[in-house]
């Protein structure tokens, strides 16, 4: 029987495993110190961990190291990571990561470099807009999966600093919420990758059980994939608001205990002709009405049979002006590696052509 691979288990489990074998609870952060903060290849290698325990844990787990097999490079300096994963019954499914450098000298901020991760091969939902969802859903990733990606961007983007961490990669986050949640744990830990939860935010279409059992158990930011302002339209463009229309959606968000000057952010991708119009804009305030939260507004991203066309940028301002005119802090999110086809909504798991 395989093994399972020590990158899947966060504190607790690994904790409760260590009483098993009859060592101290303490040893799990030294153990998952040594798995993830310092990089270890082997288990051999954990100097600071008695030669038994090491044998015992090479005994007891594998510890496979996530490789990219292809990474492609953008003239914007977007970097897609191409991995490929096994399969059950053999072969592999291929997924993809996203490293986004954002220059703000001119601001004074400081630069930031995203990492956007996938949590799935493939998708369900259905999203008529994204070309991951062509694919359908090949299988969910594991914990190891998911923080292997992290791993591998922050050793492509060395010396630099990986800042943020954004679960809007391929897959619905939230529909493989066990294995996500422990991700976020290694991701954040000291012990793990030291990213501060502020700076990580994970996207959904809406699975609304999932939204609040997110925000109780973690303190990472919320994206909601809305990208329309009637049920018709969205049962139309997002088939899961047929299980959970706008109504239950937006309950949700209101009922969620937000920590204060935390906002939800509502992503909205801008399908010319389709969802705006200017009565789309002033609909949308009227439902966000009460919320605190952001729009982030998308330019559509075109893959080939999207069956969609990008709104006009002067389309997308007048949108943007309404939502501002009604206190609603919206910004445009600028599409980054297009020429890679990295962009949001792109993500095919191809590599992009010569």
């Amino acid at each position: 029987m395989r093994h399972r691979d020590i990158q899947d288990l966060g504190h607790d489990e690994l904790a409760a495993w260590c009483a098993d074998v009859g060592q101290p609870p303490y040893r799990a952060e030294q153990i998952l110190g040594w798995v993830h903060r310092k990089g270890a290849s082997d288990f051999d290698a954990m100097t600071s961990l008695a030669r038994g325990l090491r044998t015992l844990l090479a005994e007891s787990f594998t510890l496979e190291r996530l490789e990219p097999s292809f990474v492609a490079d953008a003239a914007d300096g977007t970097r897609k990571l191409l991995f490929h994963l096994r399969l059950e019954g053999g072969g592999t499914a291929p997924i993809e990561s996203v490293l986004i450098p954002q220059f703000e000298r001119a601001s004074g901020a400081r630069d930031r470099l995203t990492l956007c991760i996938s949590s799935q091969a493939g998708c369900g939902m259905g999203c008529g807009f994204c070309a991951t969802a062509r694919l359908g859903l090949v299988r969910n990733l594991t914990p190891a999966e998911i923080v292997g990606q992290v791993r591998a961007g922050i050793t492509l983007a060395a010396p630099r600093q990986l800042t943020n961490i954004v679960l809007m990669g391929m897959g619905e986050p939230l529909a493989n919420y066990d294995a996500v949640r422990t991700a976020l744990e290694i991701a954040s830990a000291d012990w793990g990758y030291g990213i501060s939860p502020r700076r990580i935010t994970v996207s959904t279409v809406g699975l609304v059980p999932a939204i609040s059992r997110l925000i109780a158990e973690t303190r990472v930011n919320l994206a909601v994939s809305s990208s329309a302002t009637t049920d018709a339209q969205r049962d139309r463009l997002m088939p899961v608001n047929r299980r959970y229309p706008l109504d239950a959606l937006l309950g949700a968000c209101r009922d969620l205990p937000l920590p204060r000057r935390k906002r939800i952010t509502f992503e909205y991708v801008m399908l010319g002709g389709e969802n705006d119009a200017d009565a789309d804009a002033r609909r949308l305030v009227r439902l966000l009405h009460g919320l605190r939260v952001k729009v982030n507004l998308i330019p559509f991203n075109p893959f080939p049979r999207a069956g969609f066309v990008g709104s006009p940028r002067e389309r997308i301002n007048a949108f943007q002006a309404i939502l501002r005119a009604h206190g609603i802090n919206a910004t445009i999110r600028e599409s980054r590696g297009q020429d890679i086809q990295a962009a949001c909504g792109q993500l095919a798991a191809a590599r992009p052509a010569a």
